[in-house]
């Protein structure tokens, strides 16, 4: 029997747009995240440069976390997750792909830059066997703010993806679906990469 994997990014891929933001005001509320975001961009520009193995990104990305959910009550993290259940705009394509996949008895994979405080709920009613996430720091049930095992973008995520395939594997067929170019690094571990153009949110 022919064992298959499909891998899916969910930002621009699955869904229109990117989801973090909008969670992030639904924690913090839509005024304060917008200052947020400013805040980090301004700061991470500023130390860009201090260290040249520094992702900007994932700088930013992570000093906007920090300010938006350090002293966050888990509870609360997760009652903004019930929140965003309405907010996915799903791209009709990629999201039937997933579905023939799953019907094919394939493993379902997603596998995102997204916070794991919030895309299981989204995912909720889609067979998706295992999710890859970025994962926050919980201390006594109180958000630390800190990204735990690093962010699930770029090479980490190839990184963890790889670190899947031996897991579940052998596999002999594999497939990815994810944008450029922040998704080429895991799709050139797959035999059966399919690129697709980032959706907006419309």
């Amino acid at each position: 029997m022919t064992r298959r994997i499909a891998i899916f990014d969910f930002d621009g891929t699955l869904v229109g747009g990117d989801s973090l933001l909008p969670y992030l005001g639904r924690v913090a509320g839509r005024m304060r995240s917008g200052l947020v975001f400013a805040r980090a961009i301004r700061a991470g520009l500023t130390s860009a440069g201090s260290n040249p193995d520094d992702d900007l990104r994932t700088r930013i990305k992570g000093g906007m976390l920090y300010r938006a959910l350090k002293g966050v009550p888990l509870e609360v993290a997760q009652g903004a997750a019930e929140r965003m259940r309405p907010w996915p705009r799903w791209y009709a394509p990629t999201l039937n792909a997933l579905k023939r996949h799953a019907d094919a008895g394939d493993v379902v994979v997603v596998a995102t830059g997204g916070l794991s405080l919030y895309i299981p709920t989204l995912l909720e009613k889609l067979p998706v066997h295992r999710i890859l996430a970025t994962d926050m720091e919980v201390r006594g049930g109180v958000l630390t703010g800190h990204m735990q095992g690093g962010n699930c973008v770029r090479a980490e995520k190839a990184r963890r993806v790889a670190s899947l395939l031996r897991e579940l594997g052998p596999f002999d067929e594999t497939y990815g679906y994810g944008n450029r170019p922040s998704d080429l690094p895991f799709l050139a571990l797959m035999s059966h990469p399919m690129v697709i153009p980032t959706v907006p949110r419309r």
